[in-house]
């Protein structure tokens, strides 16, 4: 271990125990950001970048299982990165499905998918349903994996499917009309029945949602940091967790 290494655990340990694991959030949501151009800064292909994203994923729920996280959403696939080259989509979704089946695996978490399952290759949703299925009874973090995801397309299935409910009822659109209200919506979210994040991090330094949880992140405090993702320390996390216990939250007051 160097002495940068030594100076950052030392200070890692320090924040920890000045953490009060009362005012944790309960649900963090992440944008794993950077990974192209931390593999970029390294000298690396996007895959290796892309595979040492994914590799942090482990860590990260660790952390979060040590502070009393209990739901963790991570954005892997946006719905706009579908429009990247087939030669980077490909190794990526193959990515994907490996840390998918690790989440699965690792006997901790209970994985539930984020998105639009049908626009997903059939091999990609067939591991997602295999993983939901495996850990559906587990009483670990609750895993949210986004992929395929996108925030207005998650609103506008939202919609749909209460539409399609009340349809199948024989509900005309005058009765709906008057009784629709945000929480007949929120019943038909990809996270129904999951609380909305408290806290969402959104590492490489961009300071924007691009669309992640447009409706549950309503009230969500935000945390924007500097380092790639596939550079994203315990010492990032425990700073994340100490401004949100710091803030005063007000939900939109």
């Amino acid at each position: 271990m160097n002495l940068r290494d030594l100076v950052y655990g030392l200070y890692a340990r320090r924040v920890e125990g000045r953490l009060d694991h009362a005012q944790v959030p309960k649900h963090i949501g992440v944008i794993l950001d950077g990974n192209r151009r931390w593999a970029k800064a390294s000298g690396g292909t996007a895959a290796q970048g892309h595979k040492a994203g994914a590799d942090k994923i482990s860590e990260f729920l660790g952390w979060c299982d040590e502070t009393d996280v209990e739901v963790v959403t991570l954005w892997m696939l946006s719905t706009d990165n579908f429009d990247r080259p087939e030669d980077e989509l490909v190794p990526l979704l193959g990515i994907i499905e490996d840390t998918v089946r690790e989440l699965a695996s690792d006997g901790r978490w209970r994985v539930h998918h984020v998105g639009t399952l049908d626009i997903l290759p059939s091999r990609t949703q067939s591991v997602i349903k295999e993983a939901e299925q495996a850990t559906h009874d587990r009483d670990g973090i609750l895993v949210n994996v986004a992929v395929g995801y996108g925030g207005r397309q998650e609103i506008a299935d939202a919609v749909r499917s209460l539409l399609l409910e009340h349809a199948t009822k024989g509900t005309s659109f005058e009765e709906l009309a008057e009784i629709v209200d945000v929480e007949h919506i929120s019943e038909h979210l990809y996270t129904r029945g999951q609380p909305d994040p408290d806290l969402v991090i959104r590492t490489s330094g961009e300071q924007r949602l691009s669309g992640f949880m447009l409706w549950q992140s309503a009230h969500s405090e935000y945390y924007f940091c500097e380092v790639f993702w596939p550079a994203f320390r315990k010492v990032d996390f425990l700073r994340a967790l100490r401004d949100y216990a710091a803030r005063g939250r007000r939900y939109g007051a």
